[in-house]
């Protein structure tokens, strides 16, 4: 499908369902990673380039590895958050669940997308709030019982920003799930978690027959008590 931002520029999208038990979760997703509008540069001054920019509206393994699991977590009486959400997939079958989620992400065009798709699903929209890990108004967004992210450690500042963010929002007993697929920067970020108070487990995912390949990272569990 084709649609006009203006006459100077276009931008095309793919159309997909991922099942989650009796649960169908339509998406609309970018068709792919040469999709690119950056409308009065926006994402450009944000420090978002044109080879980084379409990544938050795509599906990773690693974002269907931590849906899948977080859809068979015990979410009951938990706040929730997804840091770095991008086309935020494990939000949508959250809020589909009825659990108190909340997303974020530092990509401009993020909550248009996640509000494009609760509409697709028919579902309540999901609150967002869109900030880096580094936002000095941080605070704001408050405290969680649950924080998730997939694929998260990319950059070499990644891992301090990160937990330093998980901190803040993490309240003094939380668990922390995140889905990383051998990236580097793990250890580290492990290292400031303990620092934190968080104990450590990680594990290969049991099952990744959803995924068109095997599944070669892991999903690291953080728990403070």
């Amino acid at each position: 499908m084709l649609k006009s931002y203006s006459k100077m520029s276009t931008i095309r999208f793919k159309y997909q369902t991922k099942e989650f038990g009796e649960n169908d979760i339509h998406i609309r997703t970018l068709r792919d990673k040469q999709q690119f509008y950056d409308e009065d540069n926006v994402a450009e001054k944000l420090g978002i380039s044109s080879a980084l920019w379409s990544l938050f509206g795509i599906i990773w393994p690693s974002s269907e590895v931590l849906a899948n699991l977080i859809y068979k977590y015990n979410i009951k009486n938990k706040r929730i958050l997804e840091v770095g959400c991008g086309i935020g997939l494990s939000s949508l079958i959250l809020n589909r669940l009825n659990a108190d989620i909340t997303a974020t992400d530092y990509h401009p065009e993020a909550k248009k997308y996640l509000l494009e798709n609760t509409k697709l699903n028919k579902d309540n929209e999901i609150p967002f709030v869109r900030m880096g890990w580094e936002d000095t108004n941080k605070e704001n967004l408050g405290k969680f019982d649950l924080i998730i992210g997939s694929d998260l450690l990319y950059e070499k500042n990644h891992a301090e920003l990160l937990s330093n963010f998980i901190n803040v929002h993490a309240n003094l007993n939380c668990e922390v799930i995140l889905v990383n697929p051998n990236r580097g920067h793990q250890l580290k970020f492990t290292n400031k978690m303990l620092d934190f108070g968080f104990t450590c487990v990680s594990f290969k995912p049991s099952n990744t027959d959803y995924l068109d390949e095997p599944y070669k990272g892991k999903i690291f569990k953080y728990i403070r008590n």
